[in-house]
């Protein structure tokens, strides 16, 4: 076996997994064992690991009391977690240990996925040294670095390749079983990913027949088995996927009102969606939060990148002309053009109106294919590359003048740059031009030298590590803000004391996102995205906004005692710390203000009067937490049922007021249950009531 032919599977992996233990050391040692980045990672990925890690050791599996007013733990935390072999890893340790573990697992995902893109990569060149250029490229694309914010997102990353591995296998070897496994794998990770991917792997098929080698041995008899082991996938996949999908039935955000539909089928809403789409290709990913070379394109959190470290689009642009008629050329300008054309784009989410670039991942990994093939070739073809230089080049200077020099007046002032920070974008800039300039070294000056493709994956790991550390960095919150992260919200936990007399809800005023989840506390303020379809048609019937947390405004006051909320949390360096009526001062700890509600009511509560929701939508809609705490809501049939312990609303006036809440209140409290108790399917109740009565419990 030659050097070219031996598999280098393993090098790749230890290579990706040492490039990625650079990249985060330094964070790591920073936050003294943690990695603390920024948004969403901060305030859901961690927190979320704890919770599902504690749930599933302790066996609390079925309905979790600590997620919004309760949630199917299994329909909620598959999408981000669950069924992720990357969590499994932690139940080994303690739950007070996993925060730790997050960067760990950031880098043994990353290598896991050079792993698997080495081995499609493998198929399509002749020295597996290429196949290792690709797999780096894919592992530290800039897809990979955007979706850090998103750190369930790298699962499917990892176990995509396997799908069109698995196809490879199946038609051109006739090997079975792999695309079996691998379809049940991606579809048992993440069902919504998979739904993405089974379009993507569609297209794929479709087009790969134009090769006539791959056309040839697509028999009957091998396709009802590509069938066959597709059904069985998701057959054995549906454990997961069942519970997932019927936890989603009803929930507005996959409804037909949010269906693509007219014109935005053909063009973006945005006028700077599809120049951003381009712009993603030449140069490293933005922060989400901080969209700079085009402002405005209406993307922030879409996780839009298709960037490849070093090399860029060079490698994609030289296999185009390298190859006149290809299938892997035909299928890279389809998802272009997919990209490019709404309607088209959301094909990948269902034709959901809301634009999301989380498929890119798919076509990255064939553009990986594509430059690991058009490097292996460039010795015998160097025209390719400096044409694709020059292109890549022309392309990366039309950005740079656009955004940088392009001169605009605001408010009768001219200025220079239409970027929203002139400095970053001019940093971007340097590192696209210091990426062309070292390909085109490598490339035409060392092609035939035994040190190319060394020297090729040198240069990205060097980039990789560069451009990674000073993205995080950027992300990356304040020291401050990094200690309290890990201060107030990890460690906080040991060191709140409350009752635990009965259960009761918390609220926390303007604090930082799931922090009580983070104390494991039952509570209203709940930045999650996967929630029963009754809470998200429960807060917008009471004027609360409910679409990727719940996070009712202190106006709405009445609703506290309706959901049986007892504490309430002010950071006492607040100036503000009265913002709703009937609190009063309990205690304080760990630099929070601790109140308790004087109007609190207990789970479950019993009412003698109802209303239609026809009636309830006649009340401003400032008004019908209070009104809630008076009457509850039935359909036709329910209070039809119920007409011997429940009469109809009879006072419909209603003006707001401390006396009045007060009142509505204590007469709930009258008649409540007790030893409610809860447990992993839900709970039980107690009463011992004289006559029968209509229960209430906000669950």
């Amino acid at each position: 076996m030659t050097d070219r032919q031996k598999p280098l599977h393993w090098h790749t992996f230890l290579f990706a997994l040492v490039i990625g233990i650079v990249i985060f050391l330094p964070f790591v040692i920073f936050d003294g064992g943690y990695f603390i980045y920024y948004g969403d990672f901060n305030v859901q990925q961690i927190p979320f690991y704890k919770l599902a890690h504690e749930a599933v050791r302790s066996g609390d599996i079925f309905w979790n009391w600590y997620t919004d007013l309760g949630v199917n733990f299994v329909g909620s935390y598959s999408f981000y977690l669950l069924f992720s072999p990357f969590f499994w890893l932690t139940l080994p340790f303690s739950t007070s240990f996993v925060p730790y573990l997050m960067a760990p697992l950031l880098v043994l995902k990353t290598a896991c996925a050079a792993l698997t893109a080495y081995f499609l990569v493998a198929r399509f060149v002749r020295d597996r040294r290429y196949a290792m250029i690709g797999a780096l490229l894919y592992a530290f694309s800039g897809w990979m670095d955007f979706n850090i914010f998103f750190n369930h997102f790298h699962e499917v990353a990892v176990f995509f390749p396997l799908l069109l591995l698995g196809m490879e296998q199946l038609v051109m070897d006739g090997k079975k079983g792999l695309f079996a496994v691998a379809v049940f794998v991606n579809a048992f990770v993440n069902y919504w990913f998979f739904i993405g991917e089974v379009v993507f792997v569609v297209l794929y098929f479709l087009v790969r027949l134009s090769d006539k080698g791959f056309r040839m041995r697509v028999s009957l008899s091998r396709f009802a088995l590509i069938a066959f082991e597709a059904v069985l996938g998701v057959g054995c996949a549906a454990v997961a996927m069942l519970p997932s999908v019927l936890s989603l039935m009803g929930n507005p955000r996959t409804g037909a009102d949010e269906l693509v539909s007219g014109w935005n089928i053909w063009l973006y809403w945005h006028e700077q969606r599809q120049p951003a789409i381009i712009q993603s290709l030449f140069f490293p990913p933005e922060l989400c939060a901080r969209p700079n070379f085009l402002p405005d394109h209406g993307a922030k959190w879409a996780s839009l990148s298709g960037w490849l470290p070093l090399l860029g689009m060079t490698g994609v642009i030289a296999y185009f002309f390298q190859r006149r008629h290809d299938w892997l050329k035909k299928l890279l300008a389809l998802c272009l053009l997919f990209a490019l054309v709404p309607g088209f784009n959301s094909m990948f989410i269902l034709f959901n109106g809301s634009y999301y670039a989380r498929w890119y991942y798919m076509p990255i990994l064939l553009m990986c294919v594509a430059s690991a093939r058009a490097l292996e070739d460039c010795a015998y073809d160097l025209g390719s590359f400096r044409r694709s230089i020059k292109w890549s080049a022309i392309v990366t200077v039309g950005f740079i003048v656009m955004s940088g020099l392009t001169p605009k007046v605001e408010d009768g002032e001219l200025s220079i740059g239409l970027a929203e920070d002139s400095v970053l974008m001019w940093i971007y800039a340097l590192i696209a031009v210091i990426c062309l300039i070292m390909t085109a070294l490598i490339v035409l000056k060392e092609r035939q030298d035994k040190r190319f493709v060394p020297l090729l994956a040198s240069g990205i790991a060097v980039i990789s590590i560069a451009f990674t550390i000073f993205y995080m960095a950027n992300g990356k919150n304040t020291y401050e803000r990094s200690r309290y992260v890990i201060n107030t919200a990890i460690q906080g936990r040991e060191q709140i004391e409350l009752p635990d007399d009965e259960f009761a809800r918390s609220d926390a005023y303007d604090a930082m996102d799931n922090l009580l989840m983070f104390w494991h506390l039952p509570n209203i303020q709940t930045f999650h995205s996967v929630v029963p379809a009754s809470i998200m048609e429960f807060y917008p019937a009471v004027g609360v906004k409910r679409d990727v947390a719940s996070r009712p405004e202190a106006e709405y006051y009445a609703l506290r005692p309706l959901l049986s909320v007892r504490w309430l949390f002010i950071e006492d360096s607040k100036e503000e710390q009265e913002p709703m009526p009937g609190y009063s001062m309990y205690d304080k700890q760990m630099g929070f203000n601790i109140y308790e509600n004087d109007n609190f009511i207990p789970m479950g509560f019993a009412y003698d009067q109802f209303i239609t929701r026809e009636e309830l939508e006649d009340f401003q809609i400032s008004h019908r937490d209070n009104i809630l705490l008076r009457a509850i809501v039935l359909e036709e049939d329910a209070w039809r049922r119920n007409q011997d312990i429940l009469r109809p609303l009879e006072d419909h006036t209603f003006t707001a007021s401390d006396r009045v809440l007060e009142e509505d209140c204590a007469a709930r409290r009258e008649y409540t249950v007790e030893h409610f108790r809860r447990d992993t399917r839900g709970f039980s109740a107690e009463s011992s009531f004289e006559t029968d009565q209509f229960i209430f419990f906000s669950v």
